[in-house]
């Protein structure tokens, strides 16, 4: 999988992640500023994802966004937010990151 597939895809991620932040600062859409932006990293973040489902197969490039948008936003949302996740809520997030990982280390469906 050409370098470039990885770069696009983690552009991808980073503009949902920070769409998904502005969500959050939009108040549920009643402030302009935030929801605008949240608007253009979405379409941003979209798009992005379209170049890289190119070379990389749908399921496996969301596997990837998923898994590390969830963990980012998480973050996000304790440093940013003060949200706290108990224990249950990190094993669970810990769960979904193995499984990307197993994914892309042993499955033959991504090419390395």
């Amino acid at each position: 999988m050409p370098l470039t597939t990885y770069a696009t895809l983690v552009i991808a991620i980073a503009l949902e992640v920070v769409g998904t932040t502005f969500l959050q600062r939009s108040q549920q859409f009643t402030q302009v500023l935030p929801t605008l932006m949240m608007g253009l990293c979405y379409a941003g973040s979209f798009y992005f994802l379209s170049l890289t489902l190119r070379t990389m197969p749908l399921g496996i490039a969301y596997a990837i966004w998923s898994a590390l948008g969830i963990v980012l936003v998480s973050t996000i949302g304790l440093v940013v937010f003060g949200q706290r996740l108990d224990l249950p809520a990190v094993i669970g997030l810990g769960l979904i990151v193995a499984g990307v990982v197993v994914v892309n280390v042993f499955s033959s469906t991504v090419s390395h």
